[in-house]
């Protein structure tokens, strides 16, 4: 079978790819080949662009299985293509002592590589990925990443480690003892080395890849064919332009990949000992590691090479390079299911779900945690590229390409051109054709009004603005890697926050404790540090269940468990390496109260302890801890009081999870009032719990235990309360961006009521405001998935079904009064386990509550990037502000992303704040604005300029005419350049407007002012070059003319008799052409002004006085040398005389054509089509995001949701 139908590889997956097979064929090559001689070159530039059309012109299908080609098309709304080679990888050099061993080699290996299950059952695995008989395997490489033929699923797919389908039962029973040095050289083959390798190209590859651009392709044709035309000036002028360009573009492509190899580069090679099957340590490169090797974690840290999960010790991590936290996380070694009391054997490891045993590649270790005699040892689980850090990077190597109206648009306004200049080009043969001029000529004249039409400065007059508009960020403290993205910027219309850290303040305070006693709350105590609670199993819960430890000296930690520690006032001390090595275990963290705090005669007995034991002397040891999971919300130590017989069980998390595992008779009746009255307030509400355990678990009993087995059965013990503070600026802000009409939406890891009351405080729901909680439930038990609605303020009553019917809602909503109805906004919040739900079972529903949904409570870091797709989906421009932390996804996917950290995780967001502020989301989105529309005006500019030149010329080669050298030069540089590079000094408006920019070229207002002053400016140049061959002193131009009646002064007239030859070949002099250069080159000025708008998006343009002084300048010299001719100007111009009254009336042209223009662009278009336009859009945005969904909308959706569907 010779042909095949596509295959799809990383099916599912966000660089999801169609895959087709091709091979060489050798006719189509010949073919080919005879092309591009035959084109000089031009068919191979063209293949090289469109590697579709190499493959396609090169090759034929073939099947996948045995292509020698692959060419390869993303799924995703780009629709990329790609094409690799296909490589084959000889298993043959691999040296074996006899085939048996070979294929139980190939198995185990594959066992590892790949993928669905790692039982034992097929033996052959290999077979899956070669052909048997040769032992080779077929493999290319995309994206850093290597995919190989799969046999049994007929596809390619890439090389797994032990992060997919591996149980965590088999990670100790199959891959805790190493490799053998065999196994580990066979899947070295496979994996390759184990390195982040971001090559910086050479300068020569780069200077390569830069000119091949189409642009500069066109520049250098238009250099060619200036030259043969003895344009030498202007076409030196390009080519200058060019290099300035070429060279800047490649000292900032090469120093991004340079900053991008050093942040990778610091921990690429460096020494790590693994353990053999047979016990032996052996000392390797890091970039020698493959999944399955055993590592040992020195005792004094390293920085991760590869990702790895801890079978054994305890490791103290800092991954501020992955999460953006810089605080130090308490890795744990994988619970071992084979001794675990329950034993959920099944379960399959995942990097994601068991990231608090994971080692992420490029965190830094800190410090190591073991028992005596043994290693701190973790199972590499994946290298290279695919490690947690080798994404990130390669997201940044290989980003997806940025769709923005502006582009499109900007590529058909230029179609459009190349049409005109299409027009141009068949009338300026036909005119010479019957002019009987020269074939030569012809060709040079007609390929010349190409290059006038499309202008060649046209990419650097673009870019021009967005580096002005990166350098005013730049001091205001916003740092961009992304410069085309603040055009975008100009566009968003919906503002993400996170919150913690974003809206709110880093640091939680403790406002005070509300314990519990025979299941009743107390009054809310504030001082916890004082001799009454020193010695209550609250204030022993507080000092134990965290994860602190010491580095350095200095107590570090998670900021919320700073806080509580520091409040009790109490002392940590850890075990040092020579306490450890005398005992035959892990030495316990040791907490203690300060002894002021401790009372001076305590009988013993009051705190179960044993009487010899001194009554100052009060120690608890943490004996094991279960590290805090975000999917429990919960984390629990057990923990012994120096000298007591039992270990305690202390608990602590969100009060919901904590109240589930306690007995129900320990928990107040009136906890979920008490809770929501301090989650409403603001308050982070955290709860404790606490149990004696059994006196028969022994301590290596407790080593091995599950935190099942300990987290439950506890008893309530009441709640801390902590403030998490608003950021002072936060509130301004927010109410900047909702006067702009740009929504706010929250999205946090933190519980739904707290959520909703910072957003009420911080002004995002405004008090009148309702929010509706949407709690979507997945199928269950043969019942499908539906959703409850109820509004926030009525929470509590959801645990009372019969207190609240759930169709009560949506009557309420239908028979609200009128005036309530236009008054009352409603806001959907929602948590991300229902986000989820809607998203699988409501698709529906989404465009609905993507428009209203304000709050988005508990969301995971995948949710938060679903979330931001689905905003996008519905049409927005979103923008995302985070601190960096759990926030990567969301911040790159988003149309603007603002990391407000500096640590490396900001590498992957477009835009990074220096201070830590909200503040710079408005400025960002100002200046966002002004380089949008300086963009805008510079491209209309530049339209305006190639057409009103493509006219000039027209006009003049319909009298076999042109433009000269000099005069083109001097409209090119002195005009275009000098008012392109000072025209996009604007700086931004001072405050966010309620009115938007545009966001693309082909709208009606922008379209509007392009023709209007195309026509204006085309009928006044015709008017001009019509006008002066009425005019009685009117003649042919010849070097003896002399229009102007200077009798006895020659000398003008004399300066030209050398050139006559010169005259007599391009006609450049005359009468016309006179006219045309000096009407056009005031029209370059006009348009220039009357494009360039300053309120209510940028500064206005007398502000600019770069801008002002080019002008009035330009202005000046062009008057000067119209009315007062200067003989060597005119003659390097190739200026005719003309009458001082012809002077005059082409001045009173000049300025009924700038009265014209300035009205029509300024008052015309700004005062009626604008208002029109923007008014339309003003009420459909207000539509759009202030209102409630159609009241029969809501009465028909939210009753069958509430009913099974």
């Amino acid at each position: 079978m010779d042909r095949e139908e596509r295959k799809t590889i990383n099916q599912g997956q966000e660089d999801e790819m169609e895959i087709y097979g091709y091979n060489l064929s050798r006719w189509k090559l010949a073919i080919v080949s005879l092309g591009v001689i035959c084109s000089g070159g031009f068919l191979l530039l063209l293949l090289y662009w469109m590697p579709e059309w190499r493959v396609k012109a090169t090759c034929v299908r073939a099947a996948i299985k045995d292509c020698e080609v692959v060419l390869l098309r993303t799924t995703d709304e780009f629709k990329m293509w790609f094409c690799a080679k296909i490589r084959v990888l000889s298993l043959e050099t691999y040296p074996v002592s006899s085939p048996k061993s070979m294929s139980n080699k190939l198995s185990n290996g594959h066992a590892v590589c790949l993928i669905e299950n790692p039982t034992e059952e097929n033996r052959h695995r290999i077979s899956k990925y070669s052909q048997t008989e040769s032992q080779q395997i077929r493999y290319f490489t995309h994206h850093s990443v290597k995919y190989f033929w799969n046999d049994t699923i007929h596809n390619f797919d890439f090389l797994k480690g032990l992060d997919e389908g591996v149980s965590c039962t088999s990670i100790y029973e199959k891959h805790s003892a190493g490799l053998t040095k065999g196994m580990h050289a066979y899947r070295k083959l496979l994996y390759g080395v184990n390195e982040i390798a971001v090559k910086v190209p050479s300068v020569f590859k780069l200077l390569i890849k830069e000119v091949l651009n189409p642009f500069y392709i066109f520049q250098l044709f238009s250099v060619i064919l200036w030259s043969t035309d003895e344009y030498y000036y202007y076409a030196l002028a390009i080519v200058v332009m060019s290099i300035v360009s070429i060279v800047s573009s490649l000292y900032s492509i090469r120093k991004q990949y340079v900053m991008l190899h050093d942040m990778v580069a610091t921990h690429s090679t460096v020494r790590v000992s693994v353990c053999r099957v047979n016990e032996e340590i052996e000392e390797i490169f890091s970039t020698d590691l493959v999944p399955g090797d055993v590592m040992v974690i020195p005792l004094n840290g390293t920085i991760m090479p590869c990702d790895a999960v801890l079978i054994n010790g305890t490791c103290i991590v800092n991954e501020s390079m992955l999460t953006g936290e810089s605080v130090p996380v308490t890795k744990t070694n994988l619970p071992n299911p084979s001794v675990d009391v329950k034993g959920i054997g099944d379960e399959l490891y995942n990097p994601e779900t068991h990231k608090r045993h994971t080692l992420f590649c490029g965190t830094t270790v800190i410090q190591t945690r073991f028992y005596t005699g043994e290693l701190v040892k973790a199972i590499v689980v994946r290298t290279g590229f695919s490690t947690s850090k080798g994404q990130l990077v390669r997201s940044i190597l290989y980003p997806k390409p940025t769709d923005f109206k502006l582009y499109r648009d900007a590529y058909l306004f230029l179609l459009c051109l190349v049409a005109v200049a299409g027009i141009g080009f068949i009338y300026t043969i036909i005119n010479s054709i019957l002019n009987e001029v020269q074939v030569g000529v012809i060709i040079i004249e007609s390929l010349d009004i190409i290059t006038i039409t499309v202008p060649p400065a046209l990419p650097a007059a673009m870019t021009a603005g967005i580096v002005y508009a990166q350098r005013r960020l730049k001091k205001i403290g916003i740092f961009c890697i992304s410069p085309q993205r603040i055009n975008i910027c100009g566009q968003l219309n919906l503002v993400c926050f996170d919150k913690t850290g974003t809206l709110t303040e880093d640091g939680l305070d403790l406002w005070g404790i509300q314990r519990v006693e025979n299941a009743r709350f107390l009054s809310p105590e504030e001082n916890v540090c004082n001799e009454m609670l020193v010695k209550s199993q609250f204030v022993a819960c507080m000092a134990t269940c965290h994860s602190l430890t010491k580095i350095e000296g200095v107590l570090s930690g998670d900021p919320l468990d700073l806080k509580m520690f520091e409040a009790i006032g109490w002392i940590l001390e850890e075990a040092t390496e020579e306490e450890t090595a005398l005992h035959n275990r892990i030495m316990p963290t040791v907490v203690r109260p300060p002894k002021q705090l401790l009372p001076e005669s305590t009988p013993a007995g009051n705190q179960e302890m044993e009487l010899f034991e001194l009554p100052a002397t009060y120690e608890i040891g943490i004996v094991r801890q279960f590290p805090f999971s975000s999917a429990l919300q919960r984390m629990s130590v057990v923990a012994r009081v120096l000298g007591d017989r039992k270990m305690d069980a202390y608990m602590k998390g969100a009060p919901e999870a904590i109240a589930g595992l306690c007995k129900p008779e320990t928990v107040p009746v009136d906890f979920q009032n008490v809770l929501e009255d301090f989650t409403k307030q603001g308050f982070r509400v955290i709860a404790l719990a606490h149990r004696k355990l059994e006196s028969k678990l022994t301590w290596h009993k407790v080593q091995n235990i599950s935190r099942d087995a300990i987290e439950n059965n506890m008893d309530f013990m009441g709640l801390i309360i902590m403030q998490n503070k608003l950021k002072q600026e936060t509130p301004a802000v927010l109410e900047d961006l909702h006067k702009a009409n740009i929504r706010t939406v929250m999205v946090t890891g933190d519980s739904m009521l707290t959520a909703v009351s910072v957003a009420r405080d911080c002004g995002m729901i405004l008090p009148q405001d309702k929010v509706i909680i949407a709690e979507a439930l997945p199928p269950k038990d043969g019942k499908v998935a539906k959703i409850n609605w109820h509004y926030a303020d009525s929470l509590t009553q959801c645990s009372h079904p019969s207190a609240i019917d759930p169709e009560a809602i949506p009557v309420k909503l239908v028979h609200d009064s009128l005036e309530d109805l236009q008054m009352t906004r409603y806001h959907f919040a929602m948590n991300g386990k229902s986000f989820s739900v809607i998203l699988e079972h409501f698709q529906d529903l989404v465009p609905k509550l993507m428009l209203h949904g304000t709050v988005f409570a508990r969301m995971a870091p995948d949710q938060k990037t679903q979330l931001i797709e689905a905003l996008q989906n519905v049409d927005y421009f979103v923008g995302m502000c985070g601190d960096g932390a759990n926030d990567c996804g969301a911040l790159k996917r988003a149309h603007g992303g603002i990391s407000l950290s500096e640590l490396e995780a900001s590498v992957a967001s477009p835009f990074t704040s220096k201070t830590p502020s909200i503040s710079c989301v408005p400025n960002l989105i100002r200046e966002g604005r002004a380089a949008l529309i300086t963009s805008f005006c510079v491209f209309k500019f530049m339209a305006l300029y190639s057409i009103i030149q493509y006219f000039s010329v027209t006009l003049l080669y319909s009298i076999l005419s042109n433009l000269g050298d000099f005069q083109f030069l001097f409209i090119d540089l002195a005009i275009i350049l000098v008012v392109v590079f000072t025209m996009s000094l604007n700086p931004a408006w001072k405050e966010l407007v309620a009115q938007r920019p545009p966001s693309g070229l082909i709208s009606g207002a922008l379209l509007f002012s392009v023709l209007s002053q195309i026509i204006i400016c085309i009928g006044f140049q015709s008017l001009g070059f019509f006008w002066v061959k009425q005019q009685p002193w009117y003649e042919v131009w010849h070097p003896k003319s002399d229009a102007c009646n200077t009798t006895g002064s020659g000398f003008w007239n004399s300066s030209h008799v050398d050139n006559e030859t010169e005259l007599d070949e391009h006609n450049i002099q005359n009468y016309e052409n006179t006219t045309v250069f000096f009407i056009s080159s005031f029209q370059y000025l006009i348009v220039a002004i009357a494009f360039s708008k300053g309120k209510p998006f940028r500064q206005p343009c007398y502000k600019n006085y770069f801008f002002v002084f080019s002008v009035i300048f330009l202005y000046i010299f062009i008057l000067f040398i119209m009315l007062y001719p200067v003989a060597s100007v005119d003659q390097v111009l190739q200026i005719v005389c003309v009458p001082y009254q012809w002077r005059v009336t082409m001045l009173i042209i000049v300025l009924v054509n700038a009265f014209v223009s300035i009205t029509v662009e300024n008052f015309f278009l700004d005062m009626v089509l604008w208002k029109v336009v923007f008014n339309r859009d003003k009420q459909g945005e207000y539509r759009f995001s202030t209102t409630q969904p159609p009241q029969d909308w809501y009465g028909r959706r939210l009753m069958k949701t509430t009913a099974p569907l």
